[in-house]
């Protein structure tokens, strides 16, 4: 009686292990998925506000601060000046800000693409690059953000939690690092002339 309970759950942890080992093989994970198809940020293409394919190579050497931005948010006066700032500041020793506006955070980004070029460009005069409207979070989310979440998760889970986020990303398209809505651009500059200084 013995031997054949012993010969039934060899044969049970022989079957499980099989099974297991089917179903890791046949549905990765998420984030192995993202690695798999997206090694580098550089890989990504998205589009302009003017609906335009931007290849993100075209940054290669470059220090990234990509946000998710709104229009009519609380932190989006306080951001869009100090993004402003550290563009004008920096942009010539290698900085670019990659703007994706997003309307998934209490529809505070509902306008078109004119709409939203008119206050990105004429009432905050930004001149860094706005890209076209995305979702950050979901099963809609943009490749790009979904690679970005997986490379750098928050502290309470990997979405999004709200309007400017941001990721910095070094020259050789790594990122290094992800900050808080509440994080004002100016408090990470130093971050930013680390990366610049870095060869």
């Amino acid at each position: 009686m013995r031997q054949l309970l012993t010969a039934w759950n060899l044969c049970a942890l022989v079957f499980l292990s099989l099974a297991f080992f089917l179903y890791s093989h046949s549905h990765p994970s998420p984030s192995s998925m993202a690695q798999e198809s997206s090694k580098s940020i550089y890989d990504f293409t998205v589009k302009d506000i003017n609906g335009n394919d931007v290849n993100l190579n075209q940054y290669t050497g470059k220090v990234l601060l990509i946000v998710n931005v709104a229009s009519q948010c609380g932190l989006t006066q306080t951001n869009y000046k100090e993004l402003n700032v550290l563009y004008k500041k920096y942009k010539d020793q290698g900085l670019e800000i990659l703007a994706f506006p997003c309307n998934q955070f209490a529809g505070q980004e509902p306008g078109n693409k004119e709409e939203i070029r008119e206050v990105v460009c004429t009432k905050f005069k930004a001149e860094f690059p706005i890209f076209d409207k995305v979702e950050v979070n979901g099963k809609n989310a943009a490749p790009l953000y979904k690679y970005l979440k997986d490379q750098k998760g928050g502290i309470f889970g990997d979405g999004i939690k709200w309007n400017f986020t941001k990721f910095l990303v070094s020259k050789d398209g790594k990122v290094v690092e992800r900050y808080a809505p509440t994080t004002s651009p100016l408090k990470i500059e130093k971050d930013i002339q680390n990366l610049l200084q870095a060869s």
